[in-house]
């Protein structure tokens, strides 16, 4: 019971980091795209040595336990490459144009820190209002994606907590541009910052509601297999999102090799926090 509230917390940090990228749009007059690059590489570094040296070992593990090692093999195969198919289904419901996992450009970002708030003018253009849905539209997606997304690093808190711990924190790396993607359009399109940030606080709120609906859902049906199964199904959400959102968006943001050293330092604290755990 006590992993329970550690994974609980942990899953709480990740998420509201959000609140840290709308502090980094309201106060910065220029984004720092070079950490965002590094953060993002990293934060994939994380998952995909975490997902094939631990989550999925500890499937195959709980799996073959229960099932012998030849039929436990096929099942976290199919558990793995079913977190993808899950996480790219929910993928596809959210709009192209409103998906915060589409990069923006450096060019779009700048021109919104460059103009005065909405709010300082006496009518809202069309322009404004077109920046409020956007914003409005990716705080919504994000919250969708951050869904799954809590209850992976809640259960690998709650088995593993040194390791849902490294989870966490590569989650709350991610989730800092995902905050500003929030924040810049909604603040820029009504010049109020609350409601920006309220936004912001919102999309993150939905990986600790992730967390607690998977808690309450799965703990009357907890078995060995099925926590293998779960496993198998995180390891392949965080893989997916590693590949289709975080290194994509580390690259657009970095400059030359940017994106590689924030993988490769993911990657290099990972494999020694887990050594040293030993």
């Amino acid at each position: 019971m006590d992993n329970v509230w550690i994974a609980f917390g942990l899953t709480l940090f990740a998420g509201l980091s959000t609140g840290i990228g709308s502090a980094i749009a309201f106060s910065a007059k220029r984004t720092n795209y070079r950490f965002l690059s590094l953060a993002t590489g990293f934060s994939a570094g994380v998952m995909i040595y975490v997902s094939f040296t631990e989550i999925l070992g500890k499937a195959t593990e709980q799996l073959g336990a229960s099932y012998g090692e030849a039929l436990g093999n096929w099942i976290t195969a199919a558990a793995f490459f079913g977190g993808i198919v899950f996480i790219a289904a929910i993928d596809t419901l959210i709009p192209h144009a409103e998906n915060p996992h589409d990069v923006r450009t450096e060019a779009e970002t700048a021109a919104l820190h460059a103009r005065p708030p909405a709010g300082a003018e006496a009518e809202p253009r069309a322009h404004d209002r077109k920046l409020l849905r956007m914003g409005l539209f990716t705080a919504l997606a994000i919250g969708i994606h951050n869904f799954p997304e809590g209850l992976a690093t809640f259960l690998a808190a709650w088995e593993d907590p040194s390791v849902g711990a490294a989870i966490a924190l590569a989650i709350a790396l991610h989730n800092i541009p995902e905050g500003i993607s929030v924040s810049v359009p909604i603040y820029y399109a009504t010049g109020d910052r609350k409601r920006a940030f309220l936004w912001s606080f919102l999309s993150g709120v939905a990986e600790p509601v992730g967390a607690a609906v998977g808690y309450l859902v799965l703990r009357a049906f907890i078995t060995p297999q099925l926590m293998g199964i779960l496993f198998g199904g995180v390891a392949g959400i965080m893989v997916f999102i590693s590949l289709d959102e975080l290194l994509p968006t580390s690259r657009a943001y970095g400059k030359g090799h940017d994106s590689l050293y924030g993988l490769l330092a993911g990657m290099i604290v990972m494999a020694l926090s887990l050594l040293l755990m030993q």
